[in-house]
């Protein structure tokens, strides 16, 4: 690699070939574009289609998307945000239908979703459906799931590939950000080959993160085929859908990533010289778990392919997670006396390995445990490093001795992560920013209780603020419709952010008032989407409308409490206070039956 004399931040997009800086989310953008340009020069005729629902690690996605804005428009690229993540889900579908009606101006969209697990979650309906229904030859879609696997920002530790699986979603697995450009750009080919959606996992390691990547339109040589059984169409019933899935569709995904060498045995024939046919250990291993594995082989002073191999170690790299390239993985298996499969959270490759080796040898197969039952890798929280060199030297029957400096290095280094994983011993908790008017508006009366949700003021959970429990986005409240039978609790508030509401929160008012329970949603208007960075709500939003809306749903009693209450006294059914008065309108508002909305209006001081 040579250094460039002169570089400029635009260079990220506008240079060709060469390499560039670039984040997991820029690699994103610019696989757009790339696609976009590869379209062209091969003669197609295509249009760009991205819409999702942000949050980490994808929280920044919207708006790189809109400082591009004018780029991707002559691109012939649309960014339109979903409301939630499943409305976004079925517009990416809708995407794969232009060409099956007259009028369409271009002959495929490639489509982009985005969002993280919990929104995968709510969209399952949606993408079963989608990917079932299939993409068209000039189409493609690649969903990108951002995955959470430590609940560092989530209400949830989260792995995705279980569901992208159980949806028939072939799975890529970025190790680095070079990946994520590649596997995107990629995963439109293998979509349009396949006729299927196809899954990229995103974690906050590459999302967030910059590295040097090569680009070059030379680097996607690998063309879909046209196999035209495996494309959207009108006439087929759910049962020949299901039967083109299973028989068709997925196998053209696995020839897709053999030709494309999406599966990289790393190793492989170094030791042939040497005369040597089989392998101490086969490490299989994919997505951040690679970039673990690697740095372990380092600790042990493997830095290269030909100290692993020297060491005894063959190594394959997994792009794609599921489905599994069989033949790859048993001639793999073959090599090797015993193999190790390293991986984030439950166990996914290791269980399809088995189920794919059984009977076919006595290569044994270790993951989560060795055969003693000792465990080689956490189930639980991220993988590191250090901790793998440890499982790794013993599986090597200590390739390092444990008085030797470099066995010292990596105790050191193990207690560094020790001690960065160790609760501290006083603990700073987060709390609302300066002037946040979640500080305020979440305070509840002497003798009440609230509940959080999904959003900034879940934070009010860590405060003296008599505030619990949470539910996913759009159940805000909806645990008491439940609970509210069986206590002689007579009424609880519900916190619920405005962004949250325009995504689905208002259904949770609309079960509330179908159950007549007695709440108070005390709704935060602050004019943003605070959690994720300030962004607007995806579509308008007034005071005035989220009134009438809410008075619509069969709400009786509202309240708007604002620092000018004069401009909202024109509202009918209304009552407009001051924000200072706020602890007697809740006191108000406990007493009445049913259910009641106080609007706290009050902007975001970011």
């Amino acid at each position: 690699m040579t250094a460039q004399a002169q570089y400029s931040l635009e260079d990220r997009y506008q240079l060709q070939s060469g390499q560039v800086l670039l984040t997991g989310i820029q690699a994103l953008v610019r696989a757009l574009e790339t696609r976009a340009k590869l379209d062209q020069a091969r003669g197609l005729n295509t249009g760009g289609f991205v819409s999702g629902y942000r949050g980490s690690p994808l929280g920044g996605l919207d708006k790189e998307l809109w400082q591009r804005e004018a780029e991707l428009g002559k691109l012939d690229i649309k960014f339109q945000p979903g409301v939630n993540e499943d409305l976004a889900a079925t517009s990416v579908w809708g995407t794969q239908q232009v060409g099956l009606h007259t009028g369409h101006r271009v002959d495929g969209v490639y489509g982009l979703w985005y969002g993280k697990a919990p929104g995968l979650d709510r969209s399952c309906d949606a993408i079963r459906h989608a990917n079932a229904w299939g993409t068209s030859a000039q189409g493609g879609v690649v969903l990108v799931v951002g995955d959470d696997p430590q609940a560092k920002s989530s209400s949830l530790a989260t792995q995705s590939e279980f569901t992208l699986q159980d949806l028939m979603v072939p799975i890529l697995a970025p190790a680095n950000v070079q990946d994520v450009l590649d596997f995107t750009v990629l995963g439109w080919e293998m979509s349009r080959e396949s006729g299927l959606w196809v899954g990229l996992k995103a974690i906050a390691d590459h999302m967030d993160s910059g590295a040097t990547v090569e680009v070059g339109m030379d680097r996607y040589n690998t063309v879909a085929e046209d196999w035209a059984g495996h494309y959207i169409r009108l006439e087929d019933t759910p049962q020949a859908q299901e039967v083109r899935i299973l028989n068709d569709k997925l196998p053209a995904a696995i020839e897709f990533a053999r030709r494309a060498g999406l599966n990289k045995w790393l190793t492989k024939g170094l030791l042939a010289q040497a005369g040597i046919s089989k392998q101490k250990l086969g490490i299989i291993c994919a997505g951040k778990a690679y970039s673990d594995i690697r740095e372990a082989l380092a600790l042990l002073g493997l830095f290269t392919e030909q100290d692993v191999s020297a060491a005894g170690i063959e190594l394959l790299k997994l792009g794609m997670t599921w489905p599994l390239q069989e033949d790859l993985v048993r001639d793999f298996a073959s090599s090797v006396d015993q193999l190790w499969v390293v991986e984030e959270k439950r166990a996914f490759v290791e269980t399809q390995l088995k189920e794919v080796l059984y009977g076919q040898g006595s290569t044994p197969v270790f993951g989560k445990f060795d055969h003693n039952g000792q465990r080689l890798v956490p189930s639980t929280g991220i993988l590191e490093p250090a901790e793998l060199a440890f499982s790794l030297n013993k599986m090597l029957g200590g390739l390092v001795s444990e008085d030797s400096p470099v066995f010292a290095e990596i105790k050191r280094t193990e207690q560094v992560v020790a001690d960065i994983h160790a609760p501290a011993r006083s603990e700073r908790t987060p709390l609302f920013c300066a002037g946040c008017p979640h500080n305020t508006s979440t305070r509840v009366p002497e003798g009440s209780r609230a509940t959080a949700g999904i959003g900034c003021h879940y934070m009010v959970q860590w405060m003296e603020r008599e505030t619990d429990s949470c539910t996913h986005m759009g159940g805000e409240g909806v645990t008491w419709v439940g609970e509210a039978p069986f206590t002689e609790e007579k009424h609880i508030f519900a916190n619920l952010g405005d962004g949250t509401y325009f995504h689905s929160g208002i259904l949770a008012i609309r079960q509330a008032v179908a159950a007549d329970v007695n709440i108070t949603y005390k709704v935060l208007f602050n004019d943003a989407v605070a959690m994720t960075g300030g962004q607007p709500t995806d579509g308008e939003l007034t005071v005035e409308a989220l009134v009438a809306q809410v008075q619509a749903e069969g709400v009786a009693e509202v309240v708007v409490v604002s620092e000018t209450p004069k401009a909202y006294e024109h509202l009918s059914g209304v009552q407009a206070r001051h924000r200072r008065e706020l602890d007697d309108v809740q006191r108000g508002l406990r007493e009445k039956s049913g259910v009641s909305v106080l609007i706290y209006e009050q902007t975001c001081a970011t």
